[in-house]
């Protein structure tokens, strides 16, 4: 099926969506369920990037809502000591065997709660993590211990996501941006990036940042401050403005930025060294 011709059955479908269910026509639910397979197999993707500019394809969203109205909850086997989850989005990993994790050739270790509708390119690793649906991973990646990524954010290729760090998602309002982390990009333990910021490629977020769309980005360089965009190959620390009244508030702080070279020779914390 063309892309085009899924796009408009899922916007058609779409203006119907307050009369759907699980016992809907079949035709409209499995052309939902297409869509979210394709999501899965990384044929296409709720953004991508074209001629430099990251470009967000609100119908893929829209059909990743449409699957939460025609879909039951239902158990969901297979949990710790034989416990069970009782959902509508399944595991990803429903139904594989050896040969499925051969073929997608990534580690997943036990306790990873990745669902259906998410795509996790070739050498990932994911630790105990979360990944929600319409989110993407690139190849080379490596989603630390208890990090999650929100639903429809993309993940870039050879990028570190450490320790209870938080890849912030959205799927509404349709038009919002995800949260995009480019490649080659380091995100520090427990930071947290949220409501549609895009950390560009090779920038190094040190423990403990925190960015959303209203937080000020400060170039210590330049004094110049930014919102929701860590330009690339940004050096990124917290640190504080003073406001009115002598009282400083949290922003985050580029202290240096590096070339490509640079990036890929220096150690993380060799980069965080002021």
């Amino acid at each position: 099926m063309l892309t085009s011709k899924l796009e408009k059955e899922i916007n058609a479908i779409w203006k119907t969506r307050d009369s759907l269910s699980s016992k809907s026509n079949k035709k409209i639910i499995n052309t939902i369920d297409k869509t979210i397979d394709l999501i899965d197999k990384g044929k296409i993707r709720v953004a991508e990037k074209t001629k430099n500019k990251w470009k967000v394809n609100e119908w893929i969203k829209k059909a990743i809502l449409l699957s939460f109205r025609v879909n039951e909850q239902k158990v969901i086997s297979n949990g710790p000591g034989s416990s069970s989850w009782w959902d509508k989005v399944p595991s990803k990993f429903s139904n594989w065997k050896k040969k499925d994790f051969k073929k997608a050739n990534f580690r997943v270790v036990p306790n990873a709660v990745v669902r259906k509708g998410t795509h996790i390119e070739e050498n990932v690793v994911l630790m105990p993590s979360f990944i929600n649906i319409g989110a993407y991973v690139g190849s080379e990646t490596m989603i630390d211990t208890w990090a999650t990524v929100g639903s429809c954010a993309q993940i870039g290729k050879k990028c570190h996501i450490s320790g209870g760090a938080g890849i912030g998602g959205v799927l509404e309002p349709l038009q919002a941006s995800p949260v995009i982390i480019e490649d080659n990009c380091f995100i520090g333990a427990r930071s947290e990036v949220a409501e549609g910021v895009i950390v560009e490629e090779g920038s190094v977020l040190s423990m403990g940042v925190y960015i959303g769309a209203s937080t000020k980005i400060v170039d210590r360089a330049s004094g110049k401050i930014l919102y929701g965009r860590v330009p690339k190959y940004s050096v990124v620390v917290p640190g504080s403005l003073e406001g009115k009244k002598g009282i400083n508030l949290y922003c985050a702080v580029i202290v240096k930025t590096v070339d490509a070279k640079t990036r890929s020779k220096t150690s993380i914390n060799d980069l965080l060294r002021n």
